[in-house]
């Protein structure tokens, strides 16, 4: 079990419970401060140059334009259809905590694609990673669901994994969609677009 890091030299400085808290508390800001400038930075990467577009990690060209951002804001699905959409939603979620949504939902899109030789390791992986109960990326879906996900994924076919799947997607329109629409990483790129536009 990993052990936690404080930021005092002395370790005789924390003393009882309080102490414990506010080093907890000091180490989780740390975490949430390391988020957010995470998705700051990956924000700024997203927001074109002048003259070109700014090369991302995957060092493609990604030229935002302030309309395709604005089209993130008329459907989930929009957003999702968006590469750029796609990796900003991302890093929102990562920030909340719950990017295991997304992953899993962009993993059965993949599965979906899938010749079917390959169908059963496939669908095996994701089952393991995202479905089983002690999954290390577990998707938020209730009992019933995840046995049938079991039962379809031991024989499976393109479409095992629908029926959880749109209950993540449901899960995520209702949820963590309206929160990132109402976020400062989105409305702080909105922004900047339009007023990189605007000059």
């Amino acid at each position: 079990m990993p052990g936690f890091f404080f930021p005092h030299n002395n370790m005789t400085e924390l003393n009882g419970k309080d102490d414990c808290k506010l080093g907890e508390s000091k180490i989780h800001k740390k975490k949430q401060k390391a988020f957010g400038a995470d998705l700051k930075n990956y924000l700024k990467s997203m927001v074109p140059h002048i003259e070109s577009g700014i090369k991302t990690s995957s060092s493609r060209n990604v030229m935002l334009s302030a309309e395709e951002v604005i089209q993130w804001s008329q459907s989930l699905e929009k957003l999702l259809a968006s590469q750029s959409g796609q990796s900003v939603f991302r890093e929102f979620l990562k920030s909340e905590f719950s990017e295991e949504n997304i992953e899993f939902w962009l993993a059965c899109e993949d599965y979906k694609k899938t010749k079917s030789d390959h169908l059963h390791g496939k669908a095996e992986r994701i089952y393991e990673e995202f479905v089983q109960s002690d999954a290390i990326k577990q998707i938020n879906i209730d009992y019933q669901m995840r046995e049938a996900t079991a039962k379809r994924a031991q024989d499976p076919t393109h479409t095992s994994f629908d029926e959880a799947q749109k209950m993540v997607y449901i899960l995520m329109e209702r949820d963590s969609y309206p929160r990132f629409l109402k976020s400062r990483a989105y409305l702080n790129l909105l922004n900047q677009l339009q007023t990189s536009t605007s000059r």
